[in-house]
């Protein structure tokens, strides 16, 4: 029998065991996850806002707003410390990161110079950097690294702001982190409300208490020059009014101990009272018996939003806020003046929301598209090994299930294109078994010992199985490093299914057909087998491969000069602008309707489509000039444009910084990993074997990238994710074809190459068509049954495993000819003869 130690199977089946205990979770409802040990209900695995619903928003700060706090800052400094030494000075003025002022008396320059050294020496990182001029003129500008500085702490602080402000709302487990330097990633989960959560992160919140300047009329102020200390601010009214407001505020943001939003439930309405603190208390008291008559102005965020006369001393520490609020506008406003002031305004420079029913509605699709796959490759294979299938449906469903415990386990995020990694993953998984199975096929005929057989097909097809599996984990990887969000989730997927695959393909596989051939003895494996199909195929491919690679170097090369001239219908990933999804409340979408209405209310291109329920219309709106504030405000305009007629159920909107950066890395992504690929297969062959398959790839690529042209497909960054699965597949299919190559060019090395390459292409035939066909009938499942948002993605993966399958055999292995590949690397010892040329049954060497 197949020899397996007892220790390695009892680990086997211990991971296994373990596996089925940790996917376990995500079969049970609430109620009997609550009745499980904490350990083990929390390894369920979390869905993507993508399957879930919610909103995915990157908040940018506004690096102006902290240069600006800081100009005032620093202008402030330099005043108080020249004035505590005495210092006369004239001029003092600031523009953007420039301060200029004079020294009155030119005895006093290195004076100033001294009580200015805080600021330009008085660190490693000095605030400014001075530089003086004739007649006692100076000039201070700020310095990078203390910007840099200010905004790293900036970004700190609104840390902590956002998360108390989401954590008021109650949601769910929302996800909060700092991306990069100047960002903040957040994710919230079953949000129904994105555009409330946008406010109520964007705006800094700082509110004041102010008197009115009475020294001079608002239209003398806008004229010529407000008075020191004093700035015209406007209200929020259409058309807004105009106030000269005193700077100094009698109350702010640091003087609140506590803000209550209450609502009127007869009129919705809301109104908002604070509390301040007990010096707040006493000072305001003060300020407001000194100034009865005068009139206050409420101001948030530099706007005026309600104005009053005072008229008696306010001295209990609770205040009104007077103003016209919503009961929502007065809840949020609470929300932000009990979280404190944001030090910048952030903003969004890439959302993606979907409502959560649409959420739970893919969910379904993703499931039914997972159960049909299984099933369509499980009758597959079936059908073509007979009990050897049923092993390999056991294998699949244990892979499937050890995939699910491993992302439990570590925390990783189940997307929509994480679904299709599973599906991938299950025609991966049994690309390898069938590997196994057609080798052990192989040495059965040779040797006639069923235990010889298995032992030598399992330990052989072992290294070919790593091989492949490698390629499509190199990929996985860059591409996990290279992107962010849903296709993030698809390249951890796929990445721990690699895994999966090689340990359920040769250890799983293994100890269960040791366990059968323990109970039923067979003597051979090969009854009822049907996959020899290709047994005795003697194909010629090698005599057709000058026409097949000059009819693929033509698609090519009118494939480039289409994406040169044509061009590709790039998606807002690269190109920036808006995607928006609604529903119409009552009756069908009108196309025309929402064109003509958006047209006119929106600057630039505006496209509407329909989808296949003809409820819906898809929105795309055209990169927006002005950055990213603009992209906002056109979402905003076609909210308010469409609101009463239909529900938003997805918003993408990506702002041209964002799509800068993610042009850029996918680039490098795809560059990267046809070098790591060109490397890893130059160190495992030959430099002609790494050659070809980085031409093969290039080819699957160009092509591809036709079908994007040719269909007019949206191309985006799960675009580039299709591209470089593909990648990955192809290459697992090239792996094993030259794997084969190589192991015949060791054991024929007289042999003309045209007829080894044929003879090895006839080898793996069966495999190859079989691993083909098993993908196939799985991406098939999930492009029928995984809904509208992935079938696209789908498409371009269907395309890719037939180009790939092509590839491997009529452009990796042509290449080899080309570039005159030597067989003589590949002698060793005993093996440096064997039979000539000749000896070739049925298109396979003789043994």
């Amino acid at each position: 029998m197949l020899h397996v130690s007892w220790w390695k199977t009892t680990l086997i089946w211990f991971a296994v065991l373990a596996s089925v205990l940790l996917a376990a979770p995500n079969l049970l409802g609430e109620r009997a996850l609550s009745s499980l040990p904490a350990w083990l209900a929390h390894r369920k695995i979390e869905l993507g806002l993508d399957l879930r619903g919610g909103s995915h928003l990157l908040l940018k700060i506004e690096r102006d707003d902290v240069e600006k706090d800081r100009l005032e800052t620093i202008v402030g400094d330099i005043a108080t410390r020249l004035r505590t030494m005495n210092i006369a000075y004239s001029g003092l003025a600031g523009t953007g990161r420039k301060i200029e002022l004079r020294i009155n008396d030119p005895a006093q320059v290195q004076p100033a110079v001294n009580a200015l050294k805080p600021l330009t020496s008085g660190s490693d990182k000095p605030a400014v950097a001075l530089s003086q001029g004739d007649n006692g003129a100076m000039t201070l500008n700020i310095t990078d690294a203390d910007i840099n500085n200010h905004v790293s702490s900036a970004v700190a602080r609104a840390l902590r702001i956002i998360r108390s402000r989401i954590a008021q709302l109650g949601v769910g487990e929302p996800l909060i982190r700092r991306q990069g330097a100047d960002r903040i990633l957040v994710q919230v989960p079953d949000l129904a409300d994105p555009q409330r959560l946008k406010n109520l992160l964007s705006q800094p919140a700082k509110l004041s208490f102010r008197l009115i300047d009475q020294s001079m009329s608002v239209q003398d102020a806008m004229n010529g020059r407000p008075p020191a200390g004093s700035d015209v601010l406007f209200s929020e009214d259409d058309p807004p009014v105009g106030y000269l407001v005193q700077r100094q505020p009698l109350l702010s943001n640091v003087d609140f101990a506590d803000a209550l939003a209450a609502v009127n439930g007869q009129s919705n309405d809301g109104k908002i009272s604070v509390k301040l603190t007990q010096e707040a208390t006493s000072r305001f008291a003060q300020s407001t018996a000194s100034n009865l008559g005068k009139i206050v102005v409420v101001v948030f965020d530099d706007q005026v939003i309600s104005a009053a006369t005072l008229k008696t001393v306010i001295a209990t520490g609770e205040i009104d806020i007077p103003g016209d609020f919503t009961a929502q506008g007065a809840r949020d406003l609470a929300v932000m003046l009990k979280s404190g002031p944001l030090p910048a305004t952030m903003t969004p420079v890439e959302e993606r929301t979907i409502q959560p029913g649409l959420g739970g509605e893919m969910t379904r699709y993703s499931v039914l598209a997972c159960i049909a796959a299984a099933i369509f490759v499980a009758v597959l294979m079936i059908g073509f090994y007979r009990i050897l299938g049923i092993v390999a449906t056991i294998a699949l469903v244990i892979n499937i299930i050890m995939v699910v415990a491993i992302m439990g386990l570590f925390g990783i995020t189940l997307t929509l294109p994480g679904v299709a990694a599973i599906v991938l993953t299950i025609g991966i998984g049994l690309d390898a078994v069938v590997l196994i199975y057609e080798r052990v096929r192989e040495e059965e005929k040779n040797t006639h010992l069923l235990v010889d057989a298995l032992r030598h097909g399992f330990n052989r097809a072992a290294a070919t199985v790593a091989d492949a599996n490698l390629t499509v984990l190199i990929v996985a990887a860059i591409l996990f490093y290279a992107s962010s969000g849903a296709v993030r989730g698809f390249a951890a997927t796929l990445i721990v299914g690699v895994f999966t695959t090689f340990f359920t393909s040769c250890f799983v596989t293994r100890s269960l057909i040791t366990m059968w051939i323990s109970r039923r003895k067979p003597r051979t494996l090969l009854v009822g087998v049907r996959s020899g199909i290709f047994d005795n195929a003697n194909i010629r491919f090698m005599g057709i491969r000058r026409y097949t690679f000059t009819v693929s170097a033509a698609l090519s090369v009118v494939t480039l000069l289409a994406f040169a001239t044509v061009g590709m219908h790039l998606g807002v990933d690269f190109a920036g602008g808006s995607i928006i999804e609604v529903r119409a409340k009552q009756g069908v979408a009108d196309l025309a309707n929402i064109q003509s209405r958006l047209q006119d209310a929106i600057p630039g291109d505006v496209r509407v489509e329909r989808l296949d329920d003809r409820l819906s219309a898809l929105i795309r709106v055209h990169a927006q000039e002005g950055g990213e504030n603009a992209e906002q405000s056109a979402v905003t305009l076609v909210r308010e444009e469409l609101n009463k007629d239909y529900d938003f159920s997805r918003v993408e909107v990506v702002g041209p910084a964002v799509s800068g950066e993610i042009t850029t890395t996918a680039s490098l992504a795809v560059l990267a990993a046809l070098i790591a690929i060109l490397v890893y297969i130059w160190l495992r062959f030959e430099w002609q074997f790494a050659v070809g398959a980085i031409i093969a790839t290039l080819h699957d690529v160009i092509l591809t990238l036709g079908l994007f042209v040719l269909t007019g497909m949206e191309f985006n960054m799960t675009g580039i994710a299709a591209i470089l699965t593909i990648v990955g597949y192809s290459l697992n299919d090239t792996v094993v074809v030259y794997d084969r190559m190589r192991e015949n060019l060791r054991r024929y090395p007289q042999m003309p190459l045209p007829i080894l390459i044929d003879a090895s292409i006839n080898q793996t035939l069966s495999r190859t068509i079989l691993t083909s066909a098993t993908t196939l009938v799985a991406l098939l499942a999930l492009y029928i049954f995984g809904g509208e948002v992935i079938r696209a993605f789908t498409f371009v993966l269907l395309f890719g495993v037939a180009v790939g399958t092509f590839s491997s055999i009529y452009i990796a292995a042509p290449v080899l000819i080309l570039f005159k590949l030597r067989p003589d690397k590949f002698q060793t010892g005993s093996q440096s003869n064997g039979p000539a040329a000749g000896d070739i049954q049925s298109g396979k060497p003789a043994v």
